[in-house]
């Protein structure tokens, strides 16, 4: 009998490739134990797949079922899952769906599952008590630069080369025009989620690299920077006040003195 690590990677790559020369000496009963097993494999790639367009309802709707069908398929053969929740599987999707032939026709298919795939996440999402525009004045002003400053866990910042917003509002309202077209063009966006109320708001590019920057774990002093080398005109305290009003800040940390851990 093998060891149970052992036995674990044949069900695996059993499961996987059909790979099952390992386990047949293991499949006792029945008149032929790898029609057992074929049903194992075929259930185990359907339901993946099945769980996959179940994430992705918006992308089905955009280029139909048997499309992501067949892409989710070969997803699953590919990048099986390294998490033991099935509800965190699919992150790598829209990459791979990007990847696919038929993007010659819907160039923004990736981005739109990406933006979908958040939404999806951050619908689940739950803020924590943060500060407020009265907090700050426990700082002092010549440090607060040196502050760091983390968003709501319900606060992703997208950058899209379609306005693939448009396209996501249309599905959201169930409203389907005679002709939509999207034309190429940066958009970036602010998707926003908190106990299943969502929302999604365009950013001047100078703010996306502000709050971007701040995500990142860029110091405020930093992040403030990196927005003013976009638009030299861009003000990080009113910046700053505008994501306290916005409820978007979690936390606010000074810069640790030197030497203290």
């Amino acid at each position: 009998m093998p060891a149970l690590a052992d036995l674990q990677a044949d069900v695996r790559r059993a499961l996987l490739s059909g790979d099952a020369s390992e386990l047949e000496p293991l499949l006792l009963g029945g008149s032929d134990g790898r029609k057992r097993l074929a049903i194992h494999q075929r259930h185990y790639a359907s339901s993946l797949a099945t769980a996959l367009l179940d994430r992705f309802p918006a992308t089905v709707w955009l280029v139909g079922s048997a499309f992501v069908r067949n892409a989710a398929q070969q997803f699953v053969r590919q990048r099986p899952p390294t998490r033991p929740c099935i509800a965190e599987y699919g992150e790598e999707f829209p990459a791979f769906l990007g990847a696919q032939a038929l993007t010659g026709d819907v160039p923004y298919l990736g981005q739109f599952a990406e933006l979908e795939w958040h939404l999806g996440r951050l619908s689940l999402a739950v803020d924590v008590p943060g500060p407020t525009t009265g907090d700050l004045t426990a700082f002092d002003p010549g440090a607060l630069t040196d502050s760091r400053i983390t968003l709501q866990p319900g606060v992703q910042l997208l950058r899209a080369q379609w306005a693939i917003d448009e396209l996501m509002s249309l599905y959201l309202t169930d409203k389907a025009p005679d002709q939509f077209m999207l034309e190429p063009g940066d958009v970036w966006l602010e998707l926003r989620g908190c106990r299943g109320e969502l929302w999604m708001n365009r950013l001047a590019r100078a703010d996306f690299a502000f709050r971007a920057a701040l995500a990142g774990g860029q110091w405020l002093g930093d992040a403030a920077m990196s927005a003013i080398e976009v638009d030299s005109a861009f003000d990080p305290g009113l910046a700053l006040l505008h994501l306290l009003d916005e409820r978007l800040v979690a936390t606010i940390e000074a810069r640790p003195a030197e030497g203290v851990e």
